[in-house]
């Protein structure tokens, strides 16, 4: 509990260090390129309206924006509020390349956003309610679509992907039995959910209710199963993304150990195997060029790891970059990585080297503090 209380200090005296700014302009320039086959999408999570913000990639990796659209619903704010993390989750936007589909969360006015995306340009295609309060990640397989809202007792909605539209999935609704409130706390609630690569199972991270990872089987309707609670190997599981194994890897932040578990068909999870990166706050995770990188939002951090084939995930660089102000949520494209910082308002650039060592090649500047989500096609 000490470290938790730690945490909560440190999310709140970083907040007031640092002053709003609405601006969503990159200084390197603001023209559209109509060719360009790279982009990378920007969530600005605003409350007074949400945005999602285009950015080309050139091929030296550094971003130029190429458009602001909205998403027709409001940003919102975890509990206490004016943290670094205001989703408190991983994939809050997604996109769907088989359908070249761009899926937003509004958490605060509680609707999703559907984009069509065709290169650095979107066209909003629907607005739907997102099935609960406070909808903070999206999942997507095939034509399925799961949102998690993370408000209150914690909700599953399905969804089916129409006609570049959603269409709610009758009977799908879960709920997860959380006991937290409506916008949620920041540290207790749900952090993110996933199909796995095969599409058959769903997890959802949960920080409380003893740091569950919980596992649901996807029937051939699309519903889903009773779910399989899991204990974390460590506490506080937040993001996860997979190895090539279908080991299911997990950044857990209380104490910021990397853990990968084998999935096994009835929904248990097992063989946990951690490492820490010694930072504070290990919340986000993206895989790339066969290394993974973590964000510590708490250490303005970003550390990188292998996971071996036997499953054992081994630090490489417990200080691979040092970020601007709150590193939160992380994409890789190509052979870049970017990620967002939500109380600096920036994206930090970096080239992925064969090593796996992190140069750092520029920073998109102006982005509002409070931003959250990013995705790239």
């Amino acid at each position: 509990m000490k470290q938790v209380a730690t945490l909560v200090v440190t999310g709140l005296v970083l907040a007031l260090a640092v002053t709003q700014s609405a601006a969503t302009k990159n200084p390197r320039g603001h023209h559209h390129h109509r060719g360009g086959q790279h982009a990378v999408f920007v969530q600005t999570n605003e409350p007074s309206g949400n945005h999602i913000v285009v950015f080309d990639r050139a091929a030296n990796g550094q971003l130029s924006q190429a458009g602001t659209y909205a998403t027709g619903g409001n940003g919102g704010v975890a509990a206490p509020g004016d943290e670094s993390d205001r989703l408190a989750s991983q994939g809050s936007l997604v996109y769907d390349w088989r359908h070249s589909l761009l899926l937003a969360v509004n958490a605060g006015s509680d609707t999703v956003s559907t984009f069509k995306v065709r290169g650095d340009r979107l066209r909003l295609t629907g607005v739907v309610p997102s099935g609960g309060g406070f909808p903070a990640s999206v999942a997507v397989s095939g034509n399925l679509v799961y949102v998690l809202n993370a408000g209150g007792p914690g909700t599953l909605q399905g969804f089916v992907i129409r006609g570049h539209r959603l269409r709610e999935l009758s009977g799908s609704s879960r709920s997860l039995g959380l006991s937290n409130t409506d916008p949620p706390n920041f540290l207790m609630s749900p952090g993110q959910v996933g199909f796995t690569p095969d599409g058959g199972k769903l997890i959802v991270t949960t920080k409380a209710s003893g740091s569950n990872i919980v596992v649901f089987r996807v029937q051939h309707d699309g519903r889903l199963s009773s779910p399989v609670v899991n204990a974390s190997a460590t506490p506080v599981p937040f993001a996860f993304t997979f190895d090539p194994a279908r080991r299911l890897v997990s950044g857990e932040a209380l104490q910021s150990f990397v853990t990968t578990y084998r999935i096994n068909g009835n929904g248990t999870l097992a063989n946990p195997q951690s490492a820490t990166d010694g930072q504070m706050a290990l919340c986000w995770i993206v895989h790339a060029r066969g290394y993974y990188y973590v964000a510590n939002t708490a250490s303005n951090t970003l550390s990188s790891y292998l996971v071996s084939r036997s499953g054992q995930p081994s630090l490489i660089d417990a200080v691979a970059a040092t970020t601007e102000p709150g590193p939160i949520d992380l994409v890789a494209s190509g052979h870049y990585l970017y990620g967002q910082t939500g109380l600096g308002g920036t994206v930090d650039e970096y080239r992925v080297h064969r090593d796996g060592t992190l140069e750092k090649i520029g920073v998109v500047t102006g982005l509002p503090v409070g931003q959250e989500g990013i995705a790239a096609n």
